[in-house]
């Protein structure tokens, strides 16, 4: 029986989307600006990385013509001589967003058909009533922040005032989200997961997506450090997505990195956490030798978006972005005959744009198979994410919502 491993490349967008000018991204390009940022001599850094974007196993694949679909050109360093082995693609999203659970929804066949509610970017940010409330029922002193604002320079900024007050860090971004940071050793990390669940349940009338627990340490602001026991409170996706589908078949589900959360843990299956792209790749490459016959691992990789993306970090995201890369023979050599891989995005995080924000842009898709039978070649510009959670059901012999699948 068949197998799919679904990897999503948290944030590699590969050229901006048909609507990009609608969130202000018109011209926007992760991948391809990285490339040639590489190409000029602007991404070489002593110890981690020099020259020419390298990503050997994913050209070969047909990665960079996915980019080409995207943005007719192919970046430099991604060129191929010969025809690409895999099967390659580019999609638009068609939910109104540029995050992670509407990215990751809309790969799973189910895209978010209602808006999310996004908070201004004012000071303050949050209704003074939601603020009260949330303080009231969390038997807190009150917030800091309220405000839009990077992760890391709002805890250089308020860290040491939130150790001395008790009072947590709350802060959002362009994305639907409510972030809460609070420092491990004197908050304490159950106490703020606990106030994170208590905000979930107020933010759901309102449709925000997530509700972020932010936890870091550290002695003062020159040292305050974010800490992987990161937890994201999602709003429940949709019903029909291929977590559901697949459990519904009773099939075996391994859910890598993120994705539980993502999902609001419904019909997640086995739920394994890591620490970095490298721990996620490692977990599946060892979900390969253990997945049931008929089993569907998802997986996601976050580095290049938490720590690359979003810091506009060049250099770390061209570095991460070619150790994935020599990663994949890894992965292919412990493949079984009839396994399915498909490797994704689920929206862009230009790190040469401007801001901290994540980007609207088309995603890549890269297929190969255990024993070769995937057909390489094209299937051209996808109108949405959901054909390839379509394509894993179809791999799966499990019945999908009707999108189209990537090859026939």
């Amino acid at each position: 029986m068949s197998r799919v491993f679904l990897i999503v490349l948290d944030s590699v967008g590969i050229g901006s989307a048909p609507d990009a000018a609608r969130y202000g991204d018109e011209g926007s390009n992760t991948v391809g600006h990285i490339a040639e940022a590489c190409a000029s001599g602007n991404a070489d850094r002593a110890g981690i990385r020099k020259g020419m974007l390298g990503l050997p196993n994913l050209t070969r694949l047909g990665f960079g013509e996915a980019c080409r679909l995207a943005s007719g050109n192919v970046p430099p360093g991604l060129e191929v001589n010969a025809a690409p082995q895999g099967r390659f693609a580019c999609a638009a999203e068609v939910s109104a967003g540029k995050d992670t659970p509407s990215g990751h929804w809309e790969i799973a066949g189910t895209p978010v058909t209602e808006e999310w509610h996004y908070f201004p970017n004012e000071r303050p940010a949050f209704p003074p009533a939601l603020i009260r409330e949330f303080c009231s029922r969390a038997n807190l002193p009150g917030i800091l922040g309220d405000c839009h604002a990077s992760g890391t320079e709002i805890i250089a900024q308020l860290g040491e005032e939130h150790v001395r007050t008790g009072k947590p860090i709350c802060y959002t971004s362009a994305d639907s989200v409510f972030q809460i940071a609070a420092r491990e050793e004197t908050f304490g990390l159950d106490r703020l997961y606990e106030i994170c669940g208590i905000a979930r349940r107020l933010l759901d009338p309102l449709h925000v997506g997530r509700v972020i627990a932010r936890p870091f340490v550290g002695k003062s602001a020159a040292d305050f450090t974010r800490t992987s026991n990161r937890r994201d409170y999602t709003m429940p996706p949709p019903d029909g997505t291929i977590l559901s589908r697949a459990a519904s078949a009773s099939r075996a589900i391994v859910s890598i990195g993120k994705i539980a959360d993502i999902f609001a843990h419904a019909s997640t299956g086995r739920v394994i956490k890591v620490h970095d792209n490298s721990d996620a790749i490692d977990r599946v490459i060892d979900t390969v030798a253990s997945l049931p016959d008929g089993g569907l691992a998802f997986a996601n990789l976050n580095d290049f978006d938490t720590l690359y993306g979003h810091r506009r970090d060049v250099v770390g995201y061209a570095a991460a972005l070619e150790a994935f890369d020599a990663r994949i023979p890894d992965l292919t050599a412990k493949l079984q005959r009839d396994d399915l891989v498909i490797i994704t995005a689920d929206h862009g995080c230009d790190p040469t744009w401007r801001g901290t924000d994540h980007t609207r842009e088309f995603i890549p898709i890269v297929a190969w198979g255990g024993n070769g039978d995937i057909p390489a070649g094209s299937s051209g510009v996808r109108s949405t994410f959901s054909d390839i959670g379509s394509t894993a059901l179809r791999h799966l012999g499990v019945q999908s919502a009707g999108a189209m699948p990537l090859w026939e």
